[in-house]
């Protein structure tokens, strides 16, 4: 059966978690991996007041690494991946059409899945392309996907974004990972030093695969942070493969 196959170096990288917001306690927790702190928000002090103020805490996330990756960077092509995105404000909004009550057009229009990528491209009047992706339990995988196809076609840097949080409690029994509140953003370039890679076919391998607790967007992190060699994962009959130059 055949394998696809890409690669891609990372320029720069950012992560935001409450609690875990410097380089050195991303890498400490990369070596022994621990639920987050419960309480903490990005200040997010990049982006003008104005809008700040309309972004919820996991467009915040979201929107604090982009702006430290992007470094003032314009014309930078952006994918948002977000497995779950603005799940809390929709439930919200159901349960406000549940009672009869009206709903409120800022929260509509704040938890369409790409509102946070259209607030990076509003507060830095930056007209480059942007996509946001949901693709189930391999969204970050395909947001790759789509990020070096973004390569491929000749730019040469793509700001990947990733973000999720903590699901509301009326979808609990179907948790099928530890949630967390988390965000990192990878400026991805065409592989030149030290490249990962990723490798995918249909179907299973046969092997037996180590359950992972993370959410894989936090798996692909430790992954990229700690330095391992692999990391695979088999999800809906598709064998996923990182790996990295020894």
């Amino acid at each position: 059966m055949s394998t696809a196959r890409l690669s891609f170096s990372i320029a720069r990288h950012a992560a935001w978690a409450p609690g875990v917001e410097s380089a050195s306690a991303w890498l400490a927790w990369a070596q022994t991996p621990h639920p987050f702190a419960a309480q903490g928000e990005p200040k997010l002090a990049a982006m003008p007041p104005m809008l700040r103020r309309r972004a919820g805490f996991l467009g915040k996330m979201a929107l604090e690494v982009a702006y430290q990756c992007s470094d003032g960077r314009r014309d930078l092509p952006t994918v948002f991946c977000s497995r779950h995105g603005e799940v809390a404000r929709a439930v919200a909004l159901i349960s406000d059409l549940v009672r009869g009550e009206p709903l409120s057009p800022t929260g509509f229009g704040l938890a369409v899945h790409n509102a946070s990528a259209g607030l990076f491209s509003i507060a830095r009047a930056d007209q480059a392309n942007h996509l946001a992706l949901a693709a189930g339990a391999s969204s970050v995988e395909h947001a790759v996907i789509e990020a070096c196809s973004l390569l491929a076609d000749g730019n040469p840097e793509v700001l990947l974004v990733v973000y999720d949080d903590h699901l509301p409690s009326v979808f609990s029994e179907f948790e099928d990972c530890q949630e967390q509140s988390h965000a990192w953003a990878w400026l991805m370039v065409p592989a030149a030093e030290q490249p990962l890679h990723l490798e995918w076919r249909a179907g299973s391998t046969g092997l037996e695969l180590a359950k992972q607790s993370l959410p894989a967007s936090l798996a692909l992190l430790q992954f990229q942070l700690s330095g391992a060699s692999r990391l695979e994962r088999e999800v809906d009959g598709r064998h996923w493969c990182w790996s990295r130059d020894a």
